[in-house]
């Protein structure tokens, strides 16, 4: 297949794109390596260099800004793609946050601009959306459970499904999207949780929990690629939602409390939750499992450890 990724040296951007090069498809990516206006631009740039050293020269490269409808509609002009993976957003709250503006017309304007160029111009398009969409739930959420988003990022991202999901029905090519949840791995930027407490532990500094009962679903970055690039390939997926995780929440709490095993060092301090942010738990996966045989291979012991020794070699 001719897949196009936008966001493609993202942190998931750029494993998803190795992933879908090794079963021998034709990937190009779009990408501007943006710092999102709020985040460190000398961090950005080393991590984009090492993601570049990992992507096969045969992998076409357009440097291009979503947001820019003149940047890239030449790219869709004299293309056609069997499928189109979104990816091209803001990654999380903090970043939203910090720069709302920017974010809401990426988010926004910048998928509309995609799904306009798209329209004929593809066989598919995949949306990848946010566990956030939820809001508050308790136990395990399914695909049709309600969506009651807390928090910018979260009303974000079920605008954009929404937006799909609407040309999709107008212009009748299939769309899929994915919810995946808590994603980390190696190359990923360091103030996210998962590497923010390996790097404050291997400091010997205190870890905030902020909840000893909140929990999350950790997803370990080769298992949410594998799950991306069979929604992308499955007719099964189309016209579908799936939430792509580990399907297995574990508390905050036991997170820092690995951190600290891994890396020999540091305490941890336990706060009152944060308000700010929704009440999280497991996602049900059995979805994904049956239409498309999506199976994760790797619990948070091994992929706490895979990220924690990245982060030495840095």
């Amino acid at each position: 297949m001719k897949i196009l990724v936008t966001g493609g040296l993202g942190f998931i951007g750029h494993n998803l794109v190795n992933n879908l090069n090794k079963q021998g498809h034709q990937v190009s990516i779009i990408d501007n390596a943006t710092d999102y206006g709020v985040c460190d631009s000398r961090e950005i740039e080393s991590l984009i260099s090492q993601r570049l050293a990992t992507i096969p020269e045969n992998v076409t490269i357009y440097r291009a800004d979503i947001n820019n409808y003149s940047d890239f509609c030449s790219i869709f002009n004299n293309n056609y793609y069997d499928a189109v993976i979104h990816l091209a957003s803001f990654p999380r709250q903090k970043t939203v946050s910090l720069n709302p503006a920017l974010a809401a017309r990426t988010m926004i304007e910048g998928t509309i601009n995609l799904l306009h160029a798209a329209n004929n111009n593809a066989g598919k398009f995949l949306f990848v959306s946010s566990s956030m969409v939820y809001g508050d739930f308790s136990g395990s959420v399914n695909e049709e459970s309600p969506c009651n988003p807390k928090g910018q990022y979260g009303v974000l991202k079920l605008a954009g499904e929404n937006l799909v999901k609407d040309w999709s029905r107008e212009s009748n090519i299939p769309y899929t999207i994915v919810r995946p949840s808590a994603v980390y791995g190696p190359r990923d930027i360091n103030d996210r949780l998962v590497p923010k407490f390996l790097q404050t532990a291997h400091n010997g500094e205190t870890l905030s929990v902020n909840g000893e009962d909140e929990s999350i679903d950790f997803t370990y970055i080769d298992d949410l690629v594998s799950g991306i690039s069979l929604a992308a390939t499955d007719s099964n997926a189309d016209n579908e939602t799936f939430n792509i995780t580990r399907g297995s929440a574990r508390t905050i709490y036991d997170a820092a409390k690995l951190a600290v095993g891994i890396a020999g060092r540091g305490e941890i301090k336990v706060n009152n939750r944060d308000n700010r942010y929704p009440s999280r738990g497991t996602l049900d996966i059995s979805k994904s499992q049956n239409l498309l045989g999506y199976h994760p291979q790797n619990n948070i012991e091994y992929g706490f450890e895979k990220t924690y020794y990245w982060l030495l070699s840095q």
